[in-house]
């Protein structure tokens, strides 16, 4: 084989379709997480939030994590956050519609590494509230598909391969840490809880729940051999791997119905498109997808000629060779990424795997991983409030939040890939129930009736009066059987396991109480 052989298998003309469904994909996803930071972070993390970002930016230990807010004459403010998010989202709504693809090979390199490096400044002041093993996801997919090119080249083989790698990490990473942690995946029981105690229930997480026994260890022993053996099968030759990258979709597709974990499960769908030929594509659908017909290079098109520059979605070059320049560039990147892939690597394969952990400030090459430890009861904290300074029980009204489940009667509702950050903390913050900094900043703008906090709740029971008193108390939820759901018409029933504080709505002082 000569030098142009070699140097033509570094182009993946069979991977057109992948690349438009990769790119478009991740930049919607952007526009996703920049219009939850936009809406969510003022509230959370700014000027006058629960954890505010100035006195974060204040500590000398923040100039460890990489920011533009560190180089910014004013270190943060509101509008300039929702600035950055503005113009995040512009960028991503460019990709989607196909603006940068249009250009010459290198134009989605600087849209690409943009989007991650306004969303790396955000992420580096986010704190407790961006520790989210999806938040270093959406950066290192974000930094790697702009060098996927635009519609002047073929995709490049190495970045795909890179992407298989991420997802290689992902899935097996996550089969791993189940195998290393809960005893509850070993001996198949692990989803007889599952669905019931998962950080936000969907809609139809309750009748996933209601299944039988013998349902839940299928879903067990489904996961384990799509984790675990099927996604190795990715790096095998065509159609095997686009076989194997669809077995993974379905799994991810039925976390979707089932949950609501931001937008990890879309996430992981669009990257298992790396896999995925065009070839493997147009045999599904019978034939070629409209407007991405376009014939493999040197291959006879319709009108008898090679069918190079036919494509009008794709565009001319996808059926070329890409220039040198293009394909050192790529080359350059890929090995780049595989140096910073040695600790990942060996984590997967450790004693002490660790889950969820970047091994650099830039959030590139990240170990993954999720529920190595399996909660069996649902506890929820309820927070609630009253006009009166004496009040009778009655008196006693709950503030109800977007995801989180709280009225027995409500139905879980679908959010993802909306990301609901306080919904979630709160998931935490019930497992430790215990006075964390955010949550009692959080009592405490709930007592002041501050407006920015009340946006983010569903309802407030007292349309932005200062409640006279606050307490917080703790339940035990399940759902209703089919009777119970018949007679009550509840999704869930719960248990009250007390009072854990309580606090004047003046916000000057929280007592602290053992539930029962």
């Amino acid at each position: 084989m000569d030098l142009s052989t070699w140097l033509a298998l570094l182009d993946a003309h069979d991977r057109t379709i992948a690349r438009e469904v990769i790119q478009r994909g991740v930049a919607v996803i952007y526009v996703i997480a920049f219009l939850s930071t936009y809406h969510q972070f003022p509230a959370l993390l700014g000027e006058r939030g629960l954890l505010p970002a100035p006195e974060h930016l204040a500590r000398p230990s923040s100039r460890r994590s990489p920011s533009l807010f560190h180089w910014h004459r004013t270190p943060y403010s509101d509008r300039l956050l929702r600035a950055m998010c503005t113009v995040g989202m512009l960028l991503g709504a460019s990709v989607v519609v196909g603006l940068p693809q249009q250009g010459p090979a290198w134009t989605t390199i600087p849209v690409f590494l943009a989007m991650w490096g306004l969303y790396l400044s955000i992420h580096s002041i986010g704190q407790r509230f961006y520790g989210f093993g999806w938040e270093s996801m959406l950066l290192e997919v974000g930094f790697v598909v702009g060098f996927l090119g635009s519609h002047a080249v073929p995709p490049p083989t190495l970045i795909l391969l890179f992407l298989m790698w991420l997802l290689l990490r992902l899935e097996f990473g996550a089969g791993m840490i189940k195998m290393r942690g809960d005893t509850a995946w070993r001996d198949l029981t692990a989803m007889d809880h599952h669905h019931q105690t998962q950080p936000m229930p969907g809609p139809l997480s309750r009748w996933a729940h209601l299944k039988p026994r013998w349902w839940h260890r299928c879903e067990v022993l489904g996961s384990h051999a799509v984790q675990l053996g099927v996604v190795w099968l990715i790096l095998a030759p065509q159609p095997i791997a686009s076989i194997a990258a669809c077995l993974i979709i379905l799994t991810q597709l039925a976390l979707v119905l089932t949950g609501n974990y931001a937008w990890l499960n879309w996430l992981t769908i669009i990257v298992a498109f790396s896999a995925i030929s065009d070839s493997f594509l147009r045999w599904v659908v019978g034939g070629p997808w409209p407007g991405w017909g376009l014939p493999l290079s040197g291959t006879p098109g319709a009108d008898g000629g090679t069918g190079q520059g036919t494509d009008p979605l794709i565009g001319p070059g996808a059926g070329a060779h890409s220039p040198l320049w293009w394909l050192l560039l790529t080359g350059a990147v890929f090995t780049w990424l595989l140096v910073l892939s040695w600790k990942p690597l060996r984590n997967l394969f450790s004693r002490h795997q660790l889950m969820n952990a970047s091994f650099n400030r830039w959030h590139l090459v990240n170990a993954y991983g999720a529920f190595g430890s399996m909660t069996k009861r649902r506890l929820e904290v309820v927070i609630e409030g009253t006009m009166s300074r004496s009040p009778q029980e009655g008196d006693w009204r709950a503030y109800e939040f977007k995801g989180k489940p709280g009225d027995p009667a409500r139905r879980p509702r679908q959010f993802a890939p909306y990301h609901l950050r306080l919904d979630w903390m709160m998931w935490f913050l019930a497992l430790r129930p215990g006075a964390e900094g955010w949550f009692v900043a959080l009592l405490e703008k709930l007592a002041e009736g501050d407006p920015a906090v009340r946006r983010l709740l569903r309802t407030d029971p007292f349309d932005g009066a200062p409640p006279a008193r606050l307490r917080v108390k703790l339940y035990d939820y399940r759902y209703t059987t089919a009777q119970e759901k018949r007679e009550t018409g509840h999704w869930w029933a719960r248990t009250d396991l007390g009072i854990l504080a309580t606090m004047d709505g003046a916000a000057d002082g929280a007592t602290d109480r053992s539930a029962d």
